[in-house]
């Protein structure tokens, strides 16, 4: 990962591996894309994307404020990048120098965390823990409605 300095990435209870992710692409003219699934990587507990553009014209990325560079010298512009957030746009900037001058563009990707699944052998999040992840959800967003029913019942 090439950069000025790093972003902070996000935490994540997954093992240390490549996996796939659907991501969204907003903002921006509307004519470039990016690869999705794109390739999320976890090092040390933290997700880092790899994003790729549909052009070779793009020198550099920013993320909160921090400078990604190219991690590829051919083909379309690829870049490692933190992911601070899953299923909310996270703004990012590219800078594409396919006009007579370069200009930073300010686009979104929305890294949808139910789509996350193992990339390759060995490595990836297995159905138990996909399992214990939909539980926990689960439990976060219904506990609250069953405390105030309960409540309502003793009242």
């Amino acid at each position: 990962m090439a950069g000025t300095a790093e972003a902070q990435p996000m935490k994540v209870d997954m093992s240390d591996g490549t996996y796939k992710i659907d991501v969204v692409l907003g903002g921006g003219s509307g004519r470039a894309t990016i690869t999705s699934p794109a390739t999320l990587v976890v090092k040390e507990g933290c997700a880092y994307a790899q994003i790729e553009w549909s052009s070779s014209h793009y020198d550099y990325m920013m993320v909160n404020g921090d400078k990604y560079l190219p991690v590829n010298t051919e083909g379309n512009s690829t870049f490692e990048i933190p992911v601070s957030v899953f299923d909310e746009p996270m703004t990012v900037i590219g800078d594409t120098t396919a006009m007579s001058v370069p200009h930073e563009v300010e686009y979104t990707l929305t890294f949808a965390s139910e789509t996350v699944a193992a990339s390759g052998s060995g490595t990836g999040m297995n159905g138990s823990v996909s399992i214990a992840l939909w539980i926990a959800v689960a439990v976060a967003v219904f506990m609250p409605v069953v405390t105030r029913m309960r409540r309502k019942e003793k009242k």
